[in-house]
């Protein structure tokens, strides 16, 4: 139980982790429109697809099972596309609801939860603030997935147990499920947070009803919709990528890490120095030693590798989902889990949290996703001008296939660690004045490429709201490869 002395300070925490959520739900809607970072790595090829108006040929009949994504962000950046004729409409509208799915998220968790205090809309803040940001622009839809994971917990708690709740729930697993294979995961964790309140409990057996009927659902449509042979097996491979542990060392992470170790250490130390002033000068010393490493040590940028920290979700979303669950239970909620031992550890978690500590730890992490992000988007606006300029450029390697074509290696290699080599041919497209460029940009190192050359040679024919001139270059890189 919180004691009366640091009811203030708990006050302050949960003011903090609402305005984080918000603030950077909004900001990531803000930066990613004004710099277009839906275009960065295979968001150039998505970006492509929409302006192409056929992202499901493209490459969505291959994840069937992320089939939310293509629901929620596709097909109506593609009609808008149709409806306009413009296909710079249809890529920020395909930017604006990509980007969007965080707020949305929590606008949907804060409607969901009916809790006393709104622990779990709180936590989903607090989640989104401090996780989101190591994936922000990394086209992956276990971004979706985190979106989604918050007010499906908290529907499935708080939901009214009659048709309209049981609805709700099935609706909002089903969407979940099709997000992500991770995010099975994530409604794996749910039922085992509904369990906590037991397994008789009408909220539980539902619970396990609709996962069921919404797994079984994803298990037809995997079966039916297969991948083609070419991305099979990519699939894999970077479905091994998705769980290695490894990612975990990037060193936005383990910076994060260690300047909250830090702060504790320090924490601990100045308690007997300046007991009255402990956590702020901690606070201050530890802002210190990250502008210190900024400004004389720091050569890293979280760019390609904001795909691998997807790994930091998989793991952590669903430990933040377990505690909000634990701290949103009241004591006779607790008592009545089947795991007996619960309230005594809930009780144990309550005394060792300490608000000051979590703040401040809360305050560093925010500090550095500020830093990483900024850093990455600026580096990113201008790998954008330095693609457009060759892009629009007359510099030529005819090596490469087409005297049409020109290396991306003519970048400044410090501006190419922004490089994803299989889409920045498409990027050249997105990029260049009226979407017309002289020259394909095209990375002579990549392995991969997206399109076979008859979806290409279709895409050319039918795709009028892109330039002929720029279909006719995407179906000559495409022929030349598949």
């Amino acid at each position: 139980m919180h004691t009366d002395a640091d009811m203030p300070a708990w006050r302050r925490l949960r003011q903090l982790s609402i305005a984080a959520g918000i603030g950077s739900a909004i900001a990531f809607i803000v930066a990613g429109l004004a710099t277009r970072l839906q275009m960065f790595g295979d968001g150039s090829i998505f970006s492509y697809a929409v302006a192409a108006q056929d992202a499901w040929t493209f490459h969505w009949h291959n994840i069937s099972g992320r089939m939310f994504s293509y629901v929620y962000a596709y097909i109506p950046a593609e009609a808008v596309v149709g409806l306009t004729g413009s296909a710079t409409a249809g890529i920020a509208v395909y930017g604006l609801l990509h980007f969007s799915a965080p707020l949305l998220g929590l606008l949907l968790t804060y409607a969901a939860d009916r809790g006393k205090d709104r622990t779990i809309f709180v936590f989903a803040c607090l989640s989104t603030a401090c996780l989101c940001p190591l994936v922000y622009g990394a086209p992956t839809e276990m971004w979706m997935a985190h979106a989604l994971f918050w007010p499906a917990i908290a529907t499935c708690l708080y939901a009214p147990v009659n048709a309209r709740g049981n609805i709700a729930i099935f609706a909002l697993l089903l969407a979940l499920v099709f997000t992500h294979e991770g995010a099975i995961i994530f409604a794996a964790a749910i039922l085992f947070v509904v369990f906590l309140r037991g397994w008789r409990d009408a909220i539980f057996v539902r619970t396990v009803a609709a996962f069921a009927l919404a797994m079984a659902i994803w298990l037809i449509v995997k079966l039916t919709l297969r991948p083609d042979d070419y991305i099979a097996g990519v699939l894999g491979a970077a479905a091994y990528k998705f769980i290695d542990i490894a990612n975990l060392t990037e060193p936005a992470f383990v910076l994060i890490a260690a300047i909250i170790a830090i702060d504790d250490l320090l924490t601990i130390m100045l308690r007997k120095v300046a007991p009255l002033k402990t956590y702020a000068l901690s606070l201050i010393v530890c802002v210190m030693l990250l502008a210190a490493y900024w400004f004389w040590f720091d050569k890293s940028l979280l760019a390609e590798h904001r795909y691998n920290l997807r790994t930091v979700l998989l793991i952590l979303t669903p430990a933040f989902g377990l505690v909000a669950t634990i701290a949103a239970m009241n004591e006779n909620t607790r008592v009545q889990s089947p795991l007996t031992f619960l309230p005594t550890l809930a009780t144990a978690l309550e005394r060792a949290c300490n608000p000051r500590v979590i703040f401040s730890a809360i305050a560093l992490t925010l500090l550095v996703h500020t830093v990483e992000t900024t850093k990455f988007v600026w580096v990113w606006t201008q790998y954008k001008s330095a693609i457009a300029v060759l892009a629009a450029g007359t510099a030529s390697d005819p090596t490469l296939g087409d005297p049409a074509f020109v290396s991306s290696k003519r970048i400044d290699p410090a501006l190419n660690r922004l490089s994803w080599h299989s889409t920045t041919p498409y990027l050249s497209v997105l990029l260049a004045p009226e979407m017309k460029p002289t020259r394909l940009v095209v990375d002579p190192g990549t392995g991969y490429f997206w399109l076979p050359c008859d979806t290409a040679k279709q895409s050319e024919q039918r795709s009028a709201a892109l330039p002929a001139e720029s279909r006719r270059l995407i179906r000559t890189y495409s022929c030349l490869h598949r």
